[in-house]
């Protein structure tokens, strides 16, 4: 006789259900065991460092690559949280290209704020999905090396990375942990610099030899019509931007990613950070969710 409750679930979903799901697993395995103890840099921005739902999907994507075998190493943006720490010390924000004029006075608050509060925060997040996150400036272990950037005299202490400190990430990763980096770097005279996230992104990428570097942004990638390209090789860029395909800021961030691939790194990827699970879908499946940039046209995975 069954003894069992009448409002127990009596199964698992449809066959057809099950068999999706069976399917998605088994695509996942080559890139899986491609991947394996391989470095991923993921520069962390836009909605996805906002939006609470995302930022908790974000964290669990970047929890199951590390559980893979995956080293990761993250780098955050943080731009808008400088601007309103800035506003409530009553500093005013100013920019110029698109880059924050950094005066003493801001240094100390990006210092704060970024190496602060928005890296704290990433760390705590990641490290409740069950990850062992560690927050690091560029300033912890003499990290991030920087001169001054070639519009110094405009902007101020804003920075250009020239050496990075790779043994002490490689121990990180090495001990299974996830080192969260702010972009904040230092010279030999003590002065401290503001610096791009992506272009440190793109800098340790290429210092730590990656498999792949991931921008996750508000950008769903490179729109040609309608359609998003799956990938874009350096052969073709230049017709693409000639015919107005990557246009715009599109344009500076095709040129970074063939710099970044011209570094050593295989390919770099840019996907929205507003779609849910996005990392995962873009790196474990056929499809992907992005465009990668890739600097000849292969099949590889």
């Amino acid at each position: 006789m069954n003894d069992l409750p009448n409002n127990l679930p009596t199964g698992r979903g449809t066959k057809e259900q099950q068999s999706t799901i069976g399917q998605v697993l088994i695509e996942a395995l080559p890139y899986i065991r491609k991947f394996e103890e391989k470095t991923f840099v993921i520069k962390y921005g836009g909605a996805a460092m906002k939006d609470e739902v995302l930022k908790d999907a974000f964290a669990q994507n970047v929890t199951l690559l590390r559980k893979v075998g995956i080293n990761v190493v993250l780098v955050h943006g943080g731009g808008e949280a400088i601007t309103k720490t800035a506003e409530k010390l009553g500093v005013e924000t100013r920019f110029l290209h698109g880059k924050r004029v950094t005066d003493k006075e801001m240094i100390s608050i990006v210092q704060m704020t970024l190496a602060g509060k928005v890296n704290q925060d990433v760390v705590r997040l990641i490290s409740e999905h069950g990850a062992k996150a560690v927050g690091v400036s560029g300033l912890d272990a003499n990290t991030i090396k920087a001169v001054p950037c070639k519009e110094a005299e405009y902007l101020g202490l804003v920075g250009e990375i020239t050496h990075i400190n790779t043994n002490y990430l490689d121990l990180l990763c090495h001990a299974k942990l996830i080192p969260v980096i702010a972009p904040i770097g230092y010279d030999d005279n003590g002065s401290i610099y503001n610096i791009n996230a992506d272009d440190a992104a793109s800098a340790l990428a290429i210092a730590l030899k990656a498999e792949k570097l991931i921008y996750v942004s508000d950008v769903p990638g490179v729109y040609h019509g309608e359609t998003i390209l799956k990938s874009v090789c350096k052969a073709d860029a230049a017709d693409l931007i000639e015919g107005g395909v990557i246009s715009g800021g599109m344009i500076p961030k095709a040129l970074s990613a063939y710099k970044t691939l011209d570094g050593g790194v295989h390919k770099i990827h840019l996907i929205d950070g507003r779609l849910m699970h996005s990392l995962l879908l873009e790196i474990f499946t056929d499809q992907g969710v992005g465009t990668q940039f890739v600097s000849e046209k292969d099949s590889d995975i």
